[in-house]
């Protein structure tokens, strides 16, 4: 359903041309936006609604003794058991029936559907879409009309209608001409639909005719996201908020990541009450975003596509994606938008990677146990020799957890993008849940020394 509605402006000439009234011409323009109607009540044709139109007796208002009325919806309200009763307010007649003392309470159909009376709010992602009238309201006919129909941005001018390879042969008098223009808003702040006339007079003289219509872009929602990185895994947290003055459905939020990554949402468990059904798959419920600030929130798992070493760090590998939103308000105008490229948080990166594989389900008190060790080339040369050993604690705390034989166990040369497996002898001193803390790595030809392994929490029984 298309509610048209006026929305001229005055035109602004250019430096070089008369005003319009100055060069008295025939034709103008008028313009109207084509949208959907508002749900707004009338307060003048409304009707209130009354709880007791539902629960008293047909004729109780309009028999001898009103007050039988009142004591029935006493009696509704506060059962005997329910303790004093207390007497309920309020004038039990049809006399105040057509007063509306609350919007709320509107019920009756008339006046629901009203159309504004100017652009009104215009957000990105919507289409604009225009229903264009040039009329001549002079006595004169206007010949070979050549009409333009464009939208200037701060960025880039667009052209939704040219007639200049096939004008308007004629507009007599009192005639007009129509057409429609539509164009996908994809940039926020000021617009304006120039419109454009180049006609011959009656008297024969060449008139050139422009007007202008400003309107501003609004932003409808924003996306605000989150990132967490835990281990191998990234975790990312979109909040989308409605900056409208309307509900907003969503239709489709999707995250497409990026060539690197493999994306999958992250959703609450249903109810057990709730039937799953293929029907009900198909027939999903859009997501309901309330007006004006409402929000909801997505969670998606992103993991490495490519499970290669040599292609973890590639080259833009900090972007995830973006998203694809599409949605409608109340009376189904559609809107989409596309976010910009969302950036994972920046990681130092690391030559090599030391990491624990394997460590022992069970581990006894001072017995020796191997935990087995990753390093991994992340560079494209070759790296080593290494020596990890035991750190000393930082606090002076007595370790637990030690290391069983040579203090220092030395690694060969590692080559480019290649990983060596090795094991480390540990035996740990005291029962119960301990650290294995301070794995240090050390490069001997470089001298330098990397960070240590993250604390490795282990639980220690009795023989």
């Amino acid at each position: 359903m298309s509610s048209p509605y006026t929305g001229t402006q005055q035109p602004s000439p250019a430096p070089h041309q008369l005003p319009a009234a100055q060069q008295n011409h025939s034709l103008a323009f008028r313009v109207m936006r084509l949208s959907r109607p508002s749900l707004r009540p009338d307060p003048a044709a409304l009707l209130r609604f009354d709880p007791r139109d539902v629960f008293l007796p047909e004729d109780a208002l309009t028999s001898p003794d009103p007050s039988a009325a009142a004591d029935f919806l006493q009696g509704l309200l506060h059962p005997p058991d329910s303790g004093a009763a207390t007497t309920v307010p309020g004038d039990f007649t049809f006399r105040d029936r057509f007063l509306l003392h609350d919007t709320a309470d509107a019920l009756a159909p008339p006046g629901l559907l009203v159309l504004p009376q100017a652009f009104g709010a215009i957000y990105l992602g919507e289409t604009f879409c225009s229903y264009i009238s040039i009329n001549n309201s002079s006595g004169l006919e206007a010949r070979e009309v050549i009409i333009k129909a464009e939208i200037q941005t701060e960025r880039q001018r667009i052209l939704l209608l040219d007639t200049s390879k096939s004008p308007v042969e004629s507009i007599r008098s009192g005639g007009r001409y129509d057409f429609i223009v539509e164009h996908d808003v994809k940039e926020l702040g000021a617009h304006t639909l120039v419109c454009t006339a180049l006609y011959n007079d009656g008297d024969a003289e060449r008139k050139y005719l422009p007007q202008f219509f400003k309107f501003t872009v609004s932003n409808p929602l924003s996306v605000r996201t989150k990132v967490r990185t835990i281990k191998d895994t990234t975790y990312l947290e979109a909040c989308i908020e409605n900056h409208t003055k309307s509900n907003l459905y969503m239709d489709q939020v999707d995250f497409e990541p990026a060539q690197q990554w493999s994306a999958t949402i992250l959703e609450a468990d249903e109810h057990p009450s709730v039937v799953k059904s293929t029907i009900r798959d198909l027939c999903k419920q859009p997501i309901l975003i309330r007006a004006a600030g409402g929000i909801y929130n997505y969670l998606y798992q992103l993991r490495p596509s490519s499970d290669e070493p040599g292609q973890i760090k590639t080259e833009g590998s900090s972007i995830l994606g973006k998203f694809q939103i599409t949605w409608r308000t109340n009376l189904g105008e559609p809107g989409r938008l596309q976010t910009q490229n969302i950036h994972s948080t920046p990681t130092p990166s690391k030559d090599v990677d030391l990491r624990a594989v394997k460590i022992p389900p069970v581990i006894f008190l001072e017995r020796p146990f191997m935990v087995n060790l990753c390093l991994t080339n992340q560079t494209e040369k070759t790296v080593g020799p290494f020596e990890v050993f035991l750190a000393p604690s930082v606090s002076g705390e007595q370790k637990t957890v030690l290391v069983n034989g040579l203090q220092k166990l030395v690694l060969p040369l590692v080559e480019a993008f290649e990983s060596i497996n090795f094991d480390l002898s540990m035996v740990a001193t005291q029962l119960g849940v301990q650290k294995i803390s301070g794995i240090t790595l050390y490069a001997v030809q470089e001298r330098k020394y990397y960070e240590p392994l993250t604390d490795i929490e282990i639980f220690i029984d009795a023989e």
